[in-house]
């Protein structure tokens, strides 16, 4: 399956991402964004598998301090939607990861990263996946060292993740089903903390 996609996200040392009960913020924290008022525009726009003749449609919005996210997934040519922002330049290379506040809808997402990485002379994105719980708050980390380089879909062996030139994030379900989805994000931080949070 071949599609372009170049955007994507963040970070720590753990074994994989992990889904919390609770919602933990250390004082080393970055807030990246929590779609409030005051909250920095991050120029959010929609890249659905029609760029390569899919059939997959999605679009968000942004409500009372929340990003939704939603559509119908169609693996019939594609099968993905996702949500990026426009460039930019974040160095995370003192976190560990990415953290997510949201609420979804039992399906597998995934987050991605960009850099000035290519492969090949071609941008370089980096895809991380987490799993939702239907329905229910919680909180989701990300340790970068999940992060792999994908090009146009496919894995490569590299060029690793560095992450203190990061110049996009994305939000992109992939999970190779058919059917509606939907997410609502009231913030995204990149955290330090190498403890992780006790689960449920």
């Amino acid at each position: 399956m071949r599609f372009s996609l170049f955007l994507g996200i963040l970070l720590v040392v753990y074994p994989g991402p992990s889904l919390n009960a609770s919602d933990p913020e250390s004082e080393q924290d970055l807030l990246l964004t929590d779609f409030s008022e005051n909250s920095p525009d991050l120029g959010w726009y929609v890249v659905n598998d029609n760029v390569m003749g899919g059939r997959s449609v999605g679009d968000f919005s942004r409500e009372q301090g929340e990003l939704f996210f939603s559509g119908h997934t169609n693996t019939n040519g594609g099968g993905f939607s996702s949500i990026r922002t426009r460039p930019m330049q974040v160095d995370l290379s003192n976190h560990a990861g990415i953290r997510l506040r949201l609420k979804g809808d039992g399906r597998r997402y995934t987050w991605r990263l960009t850099t000035a990485a290519r492969w090949r002379g071609e941008p370089v994105s980096y895809w991380a996946d987490f799993e939702t719980r239907n329905g229910e708050w919680h909180t989701v980390n990300i340790p970068l060292s999940s992060f792999v380089p994908r090009y146009r879909g496919y894995r490569l062996d590299g060029p690793a993740l560095d992450s203190a030139q990061i110049t996009g994030m994305g939000l992109m379900i992939y999970d190779k089903q058919d059917g509606p989805f939907e997410m609502r994000l009231s913030s995204v931080h990149a955290y330090s903390a190498e403890k992780p949070v006790a689960t449920k």
